[in-house]
């Protein structure tokens, strides 16, 4: 058994994958194994998320097909939540007990890019922690969205499929308009705090 503690410093920054790139566009296998390797990717992927700035980030994001995700997101009270979740199913209200939200969303992996959408603004999270013990996240307000968000990203899914053709083009422009400050290999590379050409 290993701590929560344990596996949110001391790792490496990895590459955050791009929309478009097969990684981002494939579902995930089931985690059957809960071992040192895993850990690893665990920690490496809550320094890649810190290092980029990040609410949550998902395996396919760092082009790793196994099911999982890492957070550090605070919740409509503020409270912040930091956690694995392995093996997700998210379960959204229904009927008259939904409401939906509409707010900016973006992705570490069209970084620089927001677009407005509608989720619930509730939801239950079901999985595994780090050591395969069962867990369940309720979240409200951002978390919310995070916990619908990564898990979108689990099974092959980018907010932007979500979005309307016309609101996706705008999101694309806003993305190509930053782009430039994001290199290649960033987040292992800093994005570039000013425009050189300014």
């Amino acid at each position: 058994m290993i701590e929560l503690a344990d596996l949110v410093t001391g790792g490496q920054i990895l590459r955050i994958a791009r929309w478009g790139e097969p990684s981002l566009h494939a579902p995930t296998q089931t985690v059957t194994v809960f071992d040192s390797a895993l850990h690893d990717l665990v920690r490496d992927m809550f320094t890649t998320m810190e290092a980029a700035d990040g609410v949550g980030l998902a395996s396919t994001q760092v082009d790793d097909n196994r099911s999982l995700f890492v957070y550090h997101c605070p919740d409509a009270d503020d409270k912040i939540h930091i956690g694995v979740m392995i093996n997700p199913t998210v379960t959204l209200p229904e009927s008259k007990n939904r409401h939906l939200v509409s707010e900016e969303e973006g992705c570490l992996s069209l970084p620089g890019a927001y677009s407005p959408l509608a989720r619930p603004d509730f939801a239950i999270c079901r999985g595994q922690d780090h050591n395969g013990n069962p867990i369940e996240v309720v979240g409200t307000g951002l978390l919310a969205r995070c916990l619908q968000h990564e898990t979108d990203h689990l099974s092959g899914m980018v907010f932007g499929d979500r979005l309307s053709d016309r609101s996706r083009k705008h999101l694309y422009a806003d993305h190509e308009a930053l782009a430039h400050r994001y290199p290649d290999d960033w987040p292992q590379t800093p994005k570039k705090e000013f425009d050189p050409a300014m």
